[in-house]
């Protein structure tokens, strides 16, 4: 049909099934978008993306088997051009300016979804990014104070779980000179003397978590 145009498909990821009802209900006043799914952790948000791959994913911050963070470094590792935004309760929230530095493109505080809901999700969608003016300024000087990539925060994650350059290279599909090559990367982002002091400044710096 001529001038018919494909709805943005959205990812939910919260869990809380209040939140996720909300959003999907805001959403379905909109004939442009549309909800393809709904996870209420990190681990069903992967599988759910990998799945559906929508235009536009809403993550939560803190959630249960794997919070926002991880999930969207192991998103953006395997799927660079997703576009993701953070939701978070409190502005500022030192989680979810991490999960930004991970890759997510907006920022939306839960208090105003109705406000900013659709603004956000259109904004994403058409490639660009968005974050509130008044929080701009702590986003920025935040996201440069460390710098890491998503495929850094993973590796770094990998060294915290114990895995040596060889277990490392194996698990990501790559050389152990690349390894080496993003561990020299990261020591000098984070101003680490060695791997292990890496591990100790990611974890202080809620870049990464230490595994249950």
């Amino acid at each position: 049909m001529v001038g018919f145009k494909k709805p943005i498909t959205v990812l939910v990821v919260d869990d809380h099934p209040l939140i996720r009802e909300g959003i999907t209900a805001v959403v379905g006043g909109f004939e442009d978008i549309s909800v393809v799914g709904e996870a209420s952790n990190g681990l069903e948000a992967i599988r759910l993306y990998r799945a559906t791959q929508p235009d536009v994913t809403l993550m939560d911050v803190q959630m249960p088997e794997l919070n926002g963070i991880g999930a969207i470094s192991s998103i953006m590792s395997e799927f660079p051009q997703a576009r993701i935004a953070v939701l978070t309760t409190y502005r500022g929230d030192v989680r979810a300016l991490q999960a930004i530095k991970a890759g997510a493109r907006g920022y939306l505080l839960k208090s105003t979804l109705r406000h900013e809901l659709i603004e956000t999700i259109r904004t994403l969608a058409a490639g660009k990014r968005h974050f509130p003016p008044e929080i701009a300024a702590e986003l920025t000087a935040h996201i440069e104070q460390d710098g890491l990539s998503p495929r850094e925060v993973q590796v770094l994650q990998h060294v915290a779980n114990g895995l040596s350059n060889k277990e490392l290279a194996v698990a990501l599909a790559i050389g152990e000179d690349t390894v080496k090559g993003h561990l020299s990367k990261i020591m000098d982002k984070l101003g680490a003397g060695n791997r292990t002091h890496a591990v100790v400044l990611g974890i202080q710096r809620g870049i990464i978590e230490l595994s249950q």
